[in-house]
């Protein structure tokens, strides 16, 4: 693999890279803000940023990389998690923008005023494309968290691949607000990395409630794109408030249903485009969710097959800087640069001798008027046990778990209906919309099934 020099920020220096509330911050006033921060770390050879403030965070990544230092990143900032990564990366320390904020490990700060920057113009250092930039951890939906290393190289290929894929000009920047927390590979790829690669600027304020959003776009100047989740779609579409003029939607992380989509392009009078990506591989595709199931990948991403020992066809992506690596949905690829997505591997569940997924079975529950949110639950057992069933957690505060029963019967095969539908007040999501397992597991203890 070739070792190219790649800037850390490949803008003009006047370029407008990210847009507070106080402001808007530029090319050479980030480096500015990077190099003043790397100069004060500790030496390590592993960070953890925990920075809840956006540009924080960007501002405390540029800082570590300047340094040869390994951000570590995950969603997670529990005590347990950090002894965890403490243990396992000697020598850590965490950087924070919170004042006062304490954990199991020492604390560096990083302020979020960014006021002692240098008269001097500072330099563009570049970076060794080889260079390990990150570990980002995975959320956890799954099982325990699982870390996957990054190249600064492919970190920094994918935000330019992306910028063409989403006709980013130069002359026409867009202005990105993102609902998807910096520590998420999703948000980390889309709100913090883009900007210093392709033309954009993005949103370092409140963007997570409908109205913060609303907010946050009323302050930015056209091309306007929101990056956001199915989630959060359907929250802000309940909210029935106008957004300003948008250019586009992205959005990932869960799977988004061309009735959702098509709702907000309608409403927001603009395209709604998802991203294809997991945090072993990154975002490798995009499609416009009501025009086709087809998914096509960025440039320089290419899909290979391979054959296992079984017979069936292994996906593997390739990109620039990236070794092979084998995709974990099921995916049935047209040719090298497209695909369509069968599903989650963990998603397939057999019952009867039939078979459905999850996600299916979601999109279900929660287009039962009244449901406003609510998933299927398969037991540890499913397999094994010819009695066990699905469970399935609705919030619906207006129905009875009978009603919702019943309005399952007749739109979903008798084997796959529910044993009991749960009602609760609230599912336990994280920020990118996603249940843990942890949490799931929480839940399915509470009704003594698991």
């Amino acid at each position: 693999m070739c070792d190219p020099l790649i800037p850390l920020i490949g803008r003009a220096p006047h370029d407008v890279v990210f847009r507070r509330p106080g402001g808007s911050t530029t090319a050479a006033a980030f480096l500015a803000d990077a190099q003043h921060l790397a100069a004060g770390l500790p030496d390590a050879s592993h960070v953890v940023n925990l920075c809840q403030d956006r540009y924080c965070f960007a501002v405390a990544f540029a800082a570590a990389l300047l340094r040869g230092q390994v951000s570590l990143l995950s969603s997670d900032r529990s005590t347990e998690r950090l002894r965890g990564m403490a243990g396992a990366y000697p020598g850590l320390y965490a950087l924070a923008d919170e004042p006062g904020f304490e954990a199991s490990l020492p604390v560096h700060p990083v302020a979020a005023d960014a006021s002692a920057r240098p008269r001097f113009a500072p330099d563009n250092l570049s970076i060794r494309a080889t260079q390990l930039a990150a570990i980002v951890f995975t959320s956890g939906s799954t099982g325990e968290p699982v870390a996957h290393r990054k190249l600064w190289g492919a970190l920094a290929a994918r935000s330019r691949d992306a910028g063409r894929r989403f006709r980013m000009s130069a002359g026409q920047p867009v202005s990105i607000v993102g609902t998807v927390p910096a520590q998420h590979m999703y948000g980390f790829e889309t709100t913090v990395l883009l900007p210093l690669h392709a033309p954009a600027s993005s949103w370092c304020g409140p963007a997570f409630f409908p109205r913060d959003v609303r907010a946050a776009l009323e302050m930015l100047p056209e091309r306007r794109v929101l990056v956001t989740t199915p989630l959060q779609i359907r929250a802000l579409l309940q909210a029935e408030s106008e957004l300003p003029a948008l250019d586009r939607v992205i959005s990932a992380t869960a799977p988004l249903y061309a009735e959702l989509a098509a709702e907000a392009e309608r409403r927001w009078q603009t395209e709604v485009h998802e991203i294809f990506g997991a945090t072993e591989v990154g975002s490798i595709a995009s499609r416009r969710t009501i025009a086709s199931e087809v998914w096509t990948t960025y440039p320089r991403v290419r899909l290979h097959a391979s054959r296992t020992r079984t017979g069936e066809e292994d996906v593997l992506v390739a990109g620039p800087f990236s070794e092979l690596y084998p995709l974990s949905d099921l995916v049935e690829r047209l040719d090298g640069t497209r695909f369509r997505l069968l599903g989650r591997r963990t998603d397939v569940v057999k019952l009867g001798g039939r078979r459905t997924s999850l996600a299916a079975l979601n999109h279900i529950l929660t287009s039962v008027e009244g449901v406003s949110d609510g998933i299927f639950v398969a037991p540890d057992d499913l397999d094994e046990r010819p009695t066990a069933r699905l469970l399935a957690f609705v919030v619906a505060p207006e129905l009875s778990a009978e009603a919702v029963m019943a309005a399952l019967r007749g739109r979903v095969d008798p084997v796959f209906l529910p044993r009991r539908v749960v009602r609760v007040d609230v599912l336990p999501r994280n920020p990118t919309g996603k249940l843990p397992e942890q949490a799931l597991a929480v839940l399915r203890a509470r009704v003594g099934e698991g």
